[in-house]
């Protein structure tokens, strides 16, 4: 029989190892980061998060003294960097810098490098892009409701460009062709540079894209924007109204940006860059470079932003189904 003075001695060492375990815990996230921080953006560099995100980044980095260095690492639809993260030490040294993107990649892969849901720890979210739907002048429509009308008489005859599979512009053109009620050909592109090409030459019928990288077109009268895919019209396009306005309350698409790290993050570290960052974002300097790229804040807590990318994943698992849309690969 184990003796009263063993069993104490036990308590008493397992009380000991909680405790120490809890004060270097508490430590480390006082002193965190003691050195470079690695953030992997999982597509090419010039990205609307990306660019976002090395806005706030930049910003933390100051306030914390240690780098915040941004690697990109594109390929697999965005699922070789993500699962690079999920398979990093949680030792608050690895960050992912994600976007609406990470919800669609659910939907798109017949299996994935990691769990959604479970592999990552959501921190906060950076901001909220619209997304502005746009055709060719020489389209001739000057309203969504024309573009509609033109896609139902003939059922099948118009096409949508997208900068790839899965990507915001794919996934918002999907959600506008079923809340309007007709099909159009989903015609992917290698990237955002290719498809607004094809746009402006007028072989594409309409393109969904984050509104910074049309604005200057759209005010040149290069392409004409229809609806922005928000909640409120675009103090960058006052005259041009939402998809609620246009008839449309289901079609909007929300494209956001927001940090992630791997699940075991200890949540000290995890509430300490939230705290960081959070604090960047509130910076003057920082609100008015965002708000050249037309993002908008997003404030919300770690426990809100989780339940927000969790909603934003069910949703376009719904989408998905409700339209059909089957794994590339």
């Amino acid at each position: 029989m184990i003796s009263l003075r063993m069993l104490c001695l036990a308590v008493a060492g397992a009380w000991l190892a909680a405790s120490g375990s809890a004060a270097l815990s508490q430590t480390s996230s006082q002193t965190w980061p003691t050195r470079t921080v690695q953030v992997v953006s999982p597509f090419t560099a010039g990205n609307a998060s990306d660019l976002i995100g090395r806005i706030t980044l930049e910003q933390v980095a100051k306030q914390v003294g240690q780098p915040f260095v941004v690697e990109n690492r594109p390929g697999g639809g965005g699922t070789i960097g993500v699962g690079a993260v999920a398979k990093a030490e949680p030792d608050g040294y690895t960050v992912l810098l994600h976007s609406s993107s990470f919800s669609s990649a659910l939907v798109h892969h017949k299996s994935l490098p990691y769990d959604t849901l479970k592999d990552f720890a959501p921190v906060i979210p950076i901001g909220i892009q619209p997304v502005v739907l746009i055709t060719a002048p020489s389209k001739g429509f000057k309203t969504v409701a024309e573009l509609v009308a033109a896609a139902k008489a003939k059922p099948g005859a118009m096409n949508y460009a997208s900068a790839g599979i899965g990507s915001t512009s794919h996934m918002a053109g999907a959600r506008f062709q079923h809340a309007a009620g007709f099909q159009a050909q989903h015609i992917p592109f290698r990237g955002p540079a290719e498809a607004f090409t094809e746009v402006l030459s007028g072989r594409i019928d309409f393109y969904f894209l984050p509104l910074a990288p049309a604005l200057s077109l759209v005010q040149q009268g290069k392409v004409v924007a229809l609806a922005v895919g928000a909640d409120k019209r675009s103090p960058d396009l006052p005259n041009v109204p939402t998809m609620a306005e246009a008839g449309l309350p289901n079609a909007a698409y929300h494209f956001w940006g927001g940090l992630f790290m791997p699940a075991k993050t200890p949540p000290a570290i995890i509430k300490r860059l939230h705290e960081e960052a959070a604090k960047a974002l509130a910076e003057p300097s920082v609100r008015e470079r965002l708000a050249k790229t037309a993002t908008s804040p997003m404030p919300m807590t770690p426990e809100q932003f989780t339940k927000y990318f969790h909603d934003d994943v069910a949703s376009t698992v719904k989408l998905a189904k409700e339209t059909g849309m089957a794994p590339s690969n």
